[in-house]
């Protein structure tokens, strides 16, 4: 069948020193972990999880996370100052990919705004699509056009290693996966 991998993020901006982050990694509807929002590691939720990949690959996808995260939440108060956003405000973030049974997969990315849909990111033409038409998600979206490094990262980690990955965790978690 179809499987599909989602990385969920949740980010409160209580004010500009004061960011709240929760993240939840999925297969399917199988919980395989979540931030330590403290540490900015991953806690493991399934057994077969953490065996799945080598130490020295989830080394390097927290490393990966924790830069992420830091330049995320300056990036996104800096921008909320020059662009006067009250605080507070919430910050969500889906991505993933899906796998087809004929080895096939869609990447995705989706940006909300305060519980609404704000942008999504096109991984075939590596672009940012806007959901509301405001001057924020035209300032945002301009932003991370132009941020390439970015995209090409996210082009490149939802095209390649997000399918690769889990077609490994599929693998260690089969039964897991067939239960459900």
């Amino acid at each position: 069948g179809t499987f599909t991998i989602r990385l969920l993020q949740t980010t409160t901006f209580q004010n500009t020193s004061f960011v709240d982050t929760e993240g939840l990694g999925l297969l399917e509807d199988i919980e395989l972990g979540s931030l330590n929002k403290r540490t900015w590691s991953i806690r493991f939720y399934q057994p077969w999880v953490r065996p799945a990949l080598p130490y020295s690959d989830w080394d390097t996808i927290e490393n990966l996370l924790k830069i992420y995260l830091q330049k995320f939440s300056h990036l996104i108060n800096e921008e909320a100052m020059q662009k006067d956003v009250p605080y507070p405000f919430v910050v969500q973030c889906m991505a993933g990919c899906e796998l087809y049974p004929n080895r096939t997969s869609r990447a995705f990315a989706y940006v909300g705004y305060n519980g609404q849909d704000f942008l999504s990111f096109n991984t075939e033409n590596v672009t940012w699509t806007i959901s509301q038409n405001t001057s924020l998600s035209q300032y945002v979206q301009s932003f991370l056009q132009n941020y390439t490094a970015f995209s090409e990262l996210v082009e490149m980690i939802f095209n390649d290693t997000c399918v690769d990955d889990m077609e490994v965790l599929l693998h260690y978690g089969k039964a897991a996966v067939e239960r459900q």
